[in-house]
């Protein structure tokens, strides 16, 4: 069987990084080095994937993301020559360890410089709304990816620029917290999914990929953007499908990731989920002439006149006027 490419998907977040209004380029760069460091030998194809897609991205990010992946990579041992060149690192030999960075020069200051503060330029970068194409594809994304994958996305995205969507009404959230709990304590999926879809404004068919996912990483991230409280998500792995509830090992994985889950990284994917389904509504609408009905209807009724006046032309005569005439 063969064996699907590490990097399959990212082309399309490569497009998003040029667009304007939204730089996921950090945050891409990092999921790339986290997904290459998981695994120590990787194939030719693999590798060469690597080295294109950072080399077009380690130029176009910020010092503190390159600092990170520099830092990262420099002590992954299977880092490609060309990557360690691109970051300023040099090529470690057998036995040999090489120092991260040059000398540093002695007549240079101990004291190092002040630290610039980056909140008010996050406060700024968070107001960055996604376009509907780029959360169709982080979406996408998302949903083609698989577990730790998926688990990496939701991690990264908590550094992202990006505007989560607003947190759901407290009253609201209790009120389909429960219903969310009884409808799984009776394994009733439907309903589950419908109250889901209401309480988060999801199409159903959208929240039904949410909840019937087979690994649940959509589901943990749906509860934690409703602000389901954790041993409520618990009961509701164990009782609503039996697949899952089932699987110790999965149950425990996925309480795991829910309480290591940011609320930040919930609430940005569930706003890429609303913005996926503006794509579909404005590829199924097809816009009209603004006389199109109109017209239609004169050529109707221009029909109907025609059909019913009869052969030369003449009207036929009334004749309750002619016989008054005659009176």
């Amino acid at each position: 069987m063969t064996k699907p490419p590490l990097f399959s998907g990212f082309d399309g977040l490569m497009n998003l990084s040029r667009r304007e209004g939204v730089d996921i380029r950090p945050t891409l760069l990092r999921v790339l080095v986290d997904l290459y460091v998981q695994t120590s030998t990787h194939s030719d194809e693999e590798v060469r994937q690597f080295v294109e897609l950072t080399s077009r991205l380690i130029d176009q990010v910020d010092d503190a993301t390159r600092a990170a992946v520099r830092a990262r990579l420099a002590l992954y041992p299977a880092t490609p020559a060309a990557v360690l060149r691109h970051l300023g690192l040099k090529p470690t030999h057998s036995g040999q360890r090489e120092p991260l960075t040059g000398e540093i020069n002695a007549s240079s200051s101990a004291v190092p410089p002040p630290a610039i503060s980056r909140e008010p330029r996050l406060r700024m970068s968070s107001k960055l709304s996604m376009q509907p194409a780029d959360a169709a594809e982080i979406s996408g994304l998302f949903f083609g990816a698989a577990s730790a994958e998926r688990a990496l996305i939701l991690h990264n995205l908590t550094e992202t620029p990006l505007k989560p969507s607003p947190r759901i009404p407290a009253l609201r959230a209790e009120r389909a917290i429960e219903t969310l709990e009884m409808a799984a304590w009776v394994a009733d999926v439907e309903n589950f999914t419908l109250e889901l879809a209401e309480a988060l404004i999801l199409p159903r068919k959208l929240a039904t990929q949410v909840v019937n996912d087979p690994t649940g990483e959509p589901l943990a991230c749906a509860a934690k953007a409703l602000g389901m409280p954790s041993p409520v998500y618990q009961r509701v792995l164990l009782f609503l499908k039996p697949e899952i509830g089932s699987s110790v090992h999965l149950v425990y994985r996925l309480s795991r990731l829910y309480d290591t889950l940011n609320e930040r990284s919930a609430l940005i994917m569930l706003a890429a989920w609303r913005g996926s389904t503006l794509v579909v509504t404005r590829a199924n609408y097809r816009p009209m002439l603004y006389d199109d009905e109109r017209g239609r209807a004169r050529g109707a009724a221009a029909q109907t006149r025609t059909a019913s006046q009869p052969a030369g032309g003449a009207a036929p005569p009334r004749e309750g006027f002619s016989q008054t005439r005659r009176r």
